[in-house]
C-alpha cells in the first residue's frame, strides 16, 4: 500500500507540474495575442501563423537569391567597363608620349629667358652657346644609359639595364645671353663619373649645345634625399643646384649631337610618364571572365 500511495502522489506532482506548465504557455501567448493576431490562442490559427511565416521565410530567402543573382552579374559587367575604360587611357597615354617625343626631334629654338615661357617648353629642344666650368659638376645616380626607343615603349617603368653610372650636370655660360644655366652634358659609367678619368673629354672654350628644357623634380615614394654635402642627387631639384652652383633656375638636357669624344653621352632625356595600361586591362578583363563563370554559374543553380 505504501509503495501504490507513493507512486500515486509522485503521478499527482508530475500532472500538477504539467497543468501549471501549460498555463504558463498559455498566458504568455494570450499576452502576445495583441502583438500577434493570429495567435491569440493555442490552436489551428497558431499553426496558420506558422505555416505563413514559413512561406514569408522562403520567399524572403527567393528575393535573397535573385538579389545575389544580379549582383554578381553588375561585377563583370563593372570590370569589362574598366577594361575597356584602360584601352582609351592607354591610346590617350600613347598618344601623349608620341607628342612629347616629337618635341624631343624638333628643329632648336633660342632659349627664352621669360620664367613663365620656359615652363610651357619642356621637352622642346633649345639652342645655347657659350663654355662649361668643369669644376662644378653635379652627379645625379645611380642612373643607366637611355635608349630612346625603349623609354618611349616602356615609359616610367624601371630600367632593366645592369649597367649604372651617372649623369653629369656642369654649368654653363651661355655667352650670347649673358647667364649661367644647368647642362646635362650625360650618361658616364660608374668608373668614369670622377673628372680625372675622362679628361679628355673636359672640353675647353665656346661650343654650341643644343638640348631639352627640364623642369625641377618632386621627389619620388623612395627615392632618397639629395645629399648637397657628398654631390649625390638623386633627383632635379633646380633650386638646391642652382643655389649650389651659383646659376639660373635653367636646366636642360644635352642632346646625343652634343657628344664629344671621352665625354659624357647626350640623349638622357626620359619621358617619365606611366604607361601600365595593358596591365590593368588585362587585369580587369581577366576579373571580367572569372565573375562572368561564377555567375553564369550562380544562376544555373
Amino acid at each position: 500500500m505504501a509503495s501504490l500511495r507513493s507512486m500515486f502522489t509522485k503521478s499527482s506532482r508530475i500532472i500538477t507540474a504539467i497543468k501549471q506548465q501549460t498555463n504558463v504557455i498559455y498566458i504568455r501567448r494570450t499576452l502576445l495575442g495583441p502583438r500577434l493576431p493570429l495567435c491569440r490562442r493555442v490552436d489551428g490559427r497558431f499553426l496558420e501563423f506558422l505555416r505563413q511565416s514559413s512561406s514569408t521565410t522562403v520567399n524572403a530567402g527567393k528575393g535573397e537569391d535573385s538579389f545575389l543573382k544580379w549582383f554578381l552579374l553588375l561585377i563583370p559587367a563593372t570590370t569589362f567597363g574598366l577594361g575597356t575604360w584602360q584601352v582609351r587611357r592607354r591610346q590617350w597615354k600613347l598618344q601623349l608620349i608620341d607628342d612629347m617625343t616629337r618635341l624631343t626631334t624638333k628643329e632648336p629654338i633660342s632659349l627664352p629667358l621669360d620664367p613663365l615661357e620656359l615652363k610651357n617648353l619642356e621637352y622642346r629642344r633649345v639652342k645655347v652657346r657659350g663654355r662649361y666650368d668643369h669644376s662644378k659638376e653635379l652627379y645625379i645616380l645611380p642612373r643607366s644609359p637611355v635608349d630612346p626607343e625603349k623609354e618611349a615603349r616602356e615609359a616610367g617603368r624601371l630600367s632593366s639595364s645592369t649597367e649604372s653610372g651617372a649623369n653629369v650636370i656642369t654649368p654653363f655660360y651661355c655667352t650670347d645671353l649673358g647667364i649661367t644655366i644647368l647642362v646635362n652634358r650625360g650618361y658616364v659609367p660608374k668608373q668614369k663619373i670622377r673628372p680625372e678619368t675622362r679628361m679628355k673629354g673636359q672640353v675647353e672654350g665656346e661650343v654650341d649645345v643644343v638640348g631639352v628644357v627640364r623642369l625641377t623634380e618632386v621627389r619620388k615614394p623612395f627615392v632618397p634625399n639629395n645629399d648637397v654635402q657628398k654631390n649625390r642627387w638623386h633627383y632635379r631639384d633646380l633650386e638646391a643646384m642652382s643655389q649650389v652652383t651659383g646659376t639660373e633656375t635653367i636646366f636642360i638636357d644635352a642632346d646625343f649631337g652634343s657628344t664629344v669624344p671621352g665625354g659624357p653621352v647626350g640623349g638622357q632625356t626620359r619621358i617619365t610618364l606611366r604607361n601600365e595600361h595593358m596591365q590593368y586591362i588585362v587585369t580587369w578583363w581577366v576579373k571580367n571572365c572569372t565573375e562572368k563563370s561564377r555567375s553564369y554559374s550562380c544562376f544555373r543553380l
